[in-house]
């Protein structure tokens, strides 16, 4: 296990390399740098100065040398400045690292303990009235647009109802934490109902196939107990396929999610992604991007150590 471990943090290291790599040539590749951007808000500045400019920052290197010196720059722990923002790229993304992961992993519990005895209680009696009924639910959930959920959700309970905020975050340098929870209720719902009818969907697929295994048949054959039969032998090994979507969206989880975010204006990773890249914030844009990538292969990581543990027949050399 320990050896698994070490292959798999020596292969992140590569594909993060590459990743950096890939995510800097393309941002390179884009129309405009941020001198051109600056000329373009001002006029007075000439072609010498836009030149001088470049060669001051790098711009002039070919891509392949600018990424190398970043490379350099971050391993010595300088990773560098944010151009929109006029800050350490570290400052601005921490905060919102911080928002998302409140708004997300809210959103993830919650779905996730709603989802597994949803699952599990549709399939144990498939083609039943309480099986459509969840099946339904979790087919409208999939149907609905994410962000026509959100607009919805404040059309009733903000506009209408007047219960709760609209959007943003509250005081954000409030003492007590507990000061900002209305606002997380609207997009916590909006994120919790999207995520809930996939889990419910995947979990009940997987009861499905594994109660028509011949040894629940024969646990059944021997007297076992439904809830012995559903807990210790069936759900372990139908949490295994649920195991590899839930690592997928790990990576969500620190890359945020741009559509809520932007419907009720919460000032997430996503949104950040988004106005770095249209800003042609370097920066800002990579770093961002490289941690949600690294918390992927955290994900995949963990999800193999589940799958250990939730089977034990799974053994890794």
């Amino acid at each position: 296990m320990v050896r698994l471990v070490f292959n798999r943090l020596l292969q992140a290291l590569i594909v993060l390399l590459l990743m950096s790599f890939a995510v800097y040539g393309l941002m390179g590749l884009m129309p405009g740098d941020p001198i051109d951007l600056m000329i373009s808000a001002d006029p007075s500045l000439s072609s010498a100065d836009a030149q001088h400019l470049k060669a001051l920052y790098g711009l002039d290197q070919p891509i392949v040398e600018r990424w190398f010196h970043w490379l350099i720059s971050s391993l010595s722990g300088n990773l560098g400045y944010s151009r929109l923002y006029a800050a350490p790229v570290w400052e601005i993304l921490q905060p919102a690292l911080g928002n998302s992961l409140l708004l997300l992993g809210g959103s993830f519990l919650l779905s996730l303990a709603i989802a597994l005895p949803a699952g599990v209680f549709a399939a144990l009696k498939p083609a039943s009235m309480r099986d459509y009924c969840i099946n339904s639910l979790a087919f409208a959930g999939v149907a609905i647009p994410t962000f026509w959920l959100g607009l919805m959700l404040i059309a009733l309970f903000a506009v209408t109802l007047g219960w709760l905020p609209a959007g943003g975050t509250g005081r954000l340098q409030a003492a007590d934490w507990w000061d900002r929870l209305d606002y997380l209720v609207l997009p916590v719902v909006t994120l919790t109902i999207a995520n809930l009818a996939s889990h419910t969907r995947f979990l009940r697929g997987a009861m499905l196939e594994v109660l028509r295994q011949d040894y629940i048949r024969t646990a059944r054959a021997k007297g076992a107990s439904t809830r012995r039969i559903v807990f210790k032998h069936a759900l372990r090994n139908a949490l295994i396929p649920v195991v590899t979507v839930l690592a997928l969206e790990f990576g969500a989880l620190f890359s945020g999610a741009l559509v809520t975010e932007t419907v009720f204006a919460w000032p997430g990773v996503g949104k950040l992604i988004y106005d770095a890249i249209l800003g042609n914030d370097f920066n800002l844009a990579l770093l961002a991007l490289l941690l949600a990538t690294a918390m992927t292969l955290l994900g995949n990581l963990l999800a193999d150590l589940a799958y250990a543990w939730l089977d034990p027949r799974i053994q890794y050399r």
